[in-house]
Order: C-alpha cells, then sequence, then structure tokens
C-alpha cells in the first residue's frame, strides 16, 4: 500500500500588484493593512492598528500628516531621520534635477563618482572644522546607521588586531546587525542571537569615566580595541550624560592608546543642537558615525568617518582593500541627497535654530511635568531631541507584570497624544519614554502648535491612571492581550 503524500492542493496565486494601483490611489488601507499583517512585520501592523496610529498616511506637508480617516497630526515621529520632515519640496525637486540627467551615472561602485568625492570631502571638512584632529580622515559610506557602526568594529579591530575586546555602555543602543547588536546591551533584543554575538563585549555604567579607568587596567588596555559611546542615549529615553564625562574619556582613552568610536547617528549633523554632539562635549573620537539626517527622510545613507592612521590597515593597500565593501553604499542618488542634505543644514545652520527652538520646547515640558507630576517622571531633552518619562499605569510587583505595563504605558501614551493630533517616537530600550524629534526646519508657528497640543494631552490626562480609564479596561485588556501575549 503506497502511504506516500498525496499532492499539496493547488494554491491560485495572488495577482500581481500592478504600479499603477499605488500612484492612482485606489489600493486603500484596509488592502494596506492586510498585506501588511499577511506578509510582513503583521505582529507590529496589529499593535499599530489597535492603537490606531498607523496609518497609511498623506504628507500633507512635511510636518502634518493624515490618516485614513481624516485624522491630521504633527510628526513629531521619524526618529531623527526627517531633518526637514517628509517629503520636503526642496529636496524632492533636487532629486528629480539629479534624475532627469540622462547621462548620469546611477551605480558608482568599480569608479569614482563626483557625488560621493563631494561629500566625503564636505564631511571631513565639517568634521575637521570642530576637531583639527580630523583634517586628513577619510569616509566609508553605507546604506544604516547599523552598517556605520559595523564597519567601525573593523575599523578598529584591524588598527588593533592583538586586542579582543570593546567596551559599551549601559542602555546603549548601536544597532540590530550582528555586530552592532552585540554593542546593544539589551537582552530582549539580542534573544536567541547572543552565542552568536561578536565582538566580545564589556558594558560599564554610563557616565563613569572612572569604570573605564578601572576596566583598562584591569583587563589591559592593550586588549581593548575601542570604547563606543553615544553623546546622548536616544533609544534610553534621550539620557544625557554627567557634565565632563565625554571629555573626560576621551582622555582616558587616548592616554591609554584605546580607540574612541562615537555614535552620532541620531545626535549629529545638528539635531543635538550641535554638529557633533561629542566633540562639542570635549571628546576627540577617533571614528564618527552618521546615518539618519543624511538621507534626508528620502533614501538610506551611513557614514564612518576614520583618521587616517587608523584607515589605513584596512583599506589601505592594494592587499587589503577588499577587505570591507558596500554593494549600494556610495550610490549617485544616496550620495547627491546626502550632499543637497549637508547643503541644507549648513544653509540654515541647523544646530543653532535647535538649540533654540530646544530651549523653547524643553523649556514647555518641563512646566508641564511640574503641572502633572503623576502624568510624568521625568523630562528631558537636546536640542531637537526631547523625551516624556511616563510613570507606569498600574504598579505591578513582578518583574514580568512591571515590563508588560511598561510597554502598555507607552503604547497609551501613544495612542493618547495622537489622539490630540502629535504623533510620538518609541524608545526601544525605555517603553515608558515617547520622544519627539521633530523636523528640524519645521515652522515656528507649528512648533509651537506642537507644545501646545503635548500641553493639552497632559491637561486631559494628569495622571498615568487616566490613561487607563479613559481608554477602557477591556480594550486596555485587548491591547495588552494582542499585542503583547498572543503568540
Amino acid at each position: 500500500m503506497n502511504n506516500l503524500p498525496g499532492p499539496s492542493p493547488l494554491i491560485r496565486p495572488a495577482p500581481f500588484i500592478r504600479t499603477d494601483e499605488l500612484l492612482g490611489g485606489k489600493f486603500g488601507s484596509a488592502r494596506t493593512y492586510e498585506l501588511e499583517k499577511q506578509y510582513g512585520n503583521g505582529k507590529l501592523m496589529r499593535l499599530l492598528e489597535i492603537i490606531g496610529a498607523g496609518g497609511p498616511f498623506r504628507a500633507l506637508t512635511p510636518w502634518e500628516l493624515e490618516d485614513p480617516a481624516g485624522h491630521r497630526v504633527i510628526n513629531a515621529s521619524g526618529y531623527a531621520a526627517l531633518p526637514f520632515g517628509d517629503n520636503p519640496p526642496e529636496l524632492n525637486a533636487f532629486v528629480r534635477r539629479v534624475l532627469e540627467d540622462p547621462q548620469q551615472m546611477l551605480f558608482a561602485q568599480q569608479s569614482a563618482s563626483e557625488w560621493r568625492a563631494a561629500l566625503q570631502a564636505n564631511l571631513v571638512t565639517l568634521l575637521a572644522q570642530e576637531s583639527n584632529d580630523h583634517h586628513d580622515s577619510r569616509v566609508f559610506f553605507s546604506n544604516s546607521g547599523a552598517e556605520a557602526i559595523e564597519a567601525a568594529i573593523k575599523f578598529a579591530q584591524a588598527a588593533r588586531p592583538k586586542a579582543r575586546y570593546i567596551i559599551n555602555f549601559t542602555r546603549a543602543y548601536h544597532g540590530k546587525t550582528l555586530g552592532a547588536l552585540a554593542l546593544t546591551p539589551n537582552p530582549n533584543l539580542q534573544g536567541p542571537f547572543k552565542n552568536i554575538l561578536s565582538p566580545n563585549v564589556i558594558t560599564l555604567p554610563f557616565g563613569d569615566a572612572d569604570a573605564v579607568e578601572r576596566t583598562l587596567r584591569r583587563v589591559g588596555a592593550d586588549k581593548i580595541m575601542a570604547v563606543i559611546t553615544e553623546p546622548i542615549l536616544g533609544e534610553a529615553g534621550v539620557r544625557l550624560p554627567p557634565p565632563g564625562f565625554l571629555k573626560r574619556l576621551g582622555e582616558v582613552c587616548r592616554q591609554a592608546g584605546v580607540l574612541v568610536i562615537a555614535d552620532e547617528i541620531q545626535t549629529g549633523l545638528g539635531r543635538s543642537g550641535h554638529w557633533f554632539e561629542s566633540v562639542a562635549q570635549g571628546l576627540i573620537p577617533d571614528i564618527v558615525t552618521l546615518a539618519k539626517p543624511l538621507g534626508g527622510g528620502m533614501t538610506a545613507v551611513g557614514a564612518t568617518i576614520v583618521r587616517d592612521e587608523i584607515y589605513r590597515p584596512l583599506l589601505g593597500s592594494f592587499e587589503t582593500i577588499k577587505r570591507h565593501s558596500n554593494t549600494f553604499g556610495g550610490n549617485t542618488i544616496a550620495m547627491a541627497v546626502g550632499l543637497k542634505s549637508l547643503e541644507m543644514l549648513i544653509d540654515a545652520d541647523a544646530p543653532a535654530r535647535s538649540r533654540r527652538l530646544g530651549e523653547l520646547g524643553l523649556n514647555r515640558l518641563k512646566t508641564m511635568q511640574a503641572r502633572h507630576p503623576e502624568l510624568l517622571e521625568e523630562v528631558r531633552g537636546a536640542g531637537m531631541l526631547f523625551g516624556m518619562n511616563f510613570r507606569p499605569v498600574l504598579a505591578l510587583p513582578f518583574k514580568f507584570q512591571a515590563n508588560l505595563i511598561s510597554e502598555a504605558t507607552g503604547a497609551l501614551a501613544l495612542k493618547a497624544f495622537y489622539r490630540s493630533g502629535v504623533l510620538l517616537n518609541f524608545s526601544l530600550n525605555a517603553a515608558r519614554t515617547m520622544r519627539l524629534t521633530p523636523a528640524m526646519n519645521i515652522p515656528e508657528d507649528v512648533f509651537g502648535t506642537l507644545f501646545t497640543r503635548v500641553e493639552h494631552t497632559a491637561a486631559a490626562y494628569p495622571s498615568s491612571f487616566k490613561l487607563v480609564q479613559r481608554y477602557g479596561t477591556p480594550e486596555l485588556l485587548r491591547l495588552l492581550k494582542a499585542a503583547f501575549l498572543e503568540k
């Protein structure tokens, strides 16, 4: 008797989706959600659908979005990757000019590229103006911040081949590719990948330069290739270092001959109120990573800026030039957008504007926190990077329950502010902290309206428990079950 399984039933594939359906506006939000949940990150889509803040959106202006129900919000999200808002007209028009050149070579990987050459030169010039140690630095381009970190790790290891360890700091976030994830000490994010993460990492308290100095003595400076730090912990909820920490860190590392990598992916190019926050705080980094604002919110650009003597061991000879490369890093569109984005930031003096508006916004948040301490534990900010740390909606004794409630607190806060017309950012290393990262060129009247809406929302929910009451216990349980408990 033949017990072999029979042929699988024929499943008729869905018809291919034509581009005209999307350009013609016929696609629809329901179909979008259905396909996202079926073929993409369905759990994330489910969470956003329950919160009601998942779009898909139309950009009414670079700073204001409209959802399928006609609800309008000021976009304070974007994770610091929207320096000019969404679909900025000036950058959009520039890209069209580039694409209209019929002789433009768009993929210049194994050839020189004027766009890449110009952006390399401008980034080094900008950094050298802030730190003379980088007057002869070189740039390696990639497609993301995580890839910029991966390149930084390889440059550091090649420059110090006998060293085994990298020092990072608690609650840091450097990305989710394997090397970058090893430097991101979040057990939830590292999850099942812990046994394959590389390099070897020593995690120390953020802000403790004495701990770094002790570790260099204990382990041996010759065994430590680099210390990596964010000048401000972005995904930890906009946490600023103690005064003098970065300057002292740099001094300790330089005396010991250990390299310093400054992760400026979120803070750099004006967002924090300086071109390079690490340098402004007295650190002289050997390697600087950049990404988010370079892409102008339109494309993906990562950059690793490396002092020449550190660059050469990895890519400085005919024998080694193939040891690190990136197929699409440095492509014409990415480089053109990066060059124009940097030009727009320089022309607008983005750091000065971020400092001025950032001070106004932070003062309003501090006043709001003082009025509603049962809602907000703390507010923090640097330039156009703001964090609001909410009190937990419920107090539960067990760690698992506390983590769950922290996640629910963040989701409920996101929903409450969305209803009031403000779209916020989650924080990956601080579930109860929502961030505001508005466009650096946001008009001042829109910026003022943004914070007025934030204040009105806080007045409507003067305590975290009010988030639960307004949401309703059955809806809260539904949120917890669907978003955090269901497999």
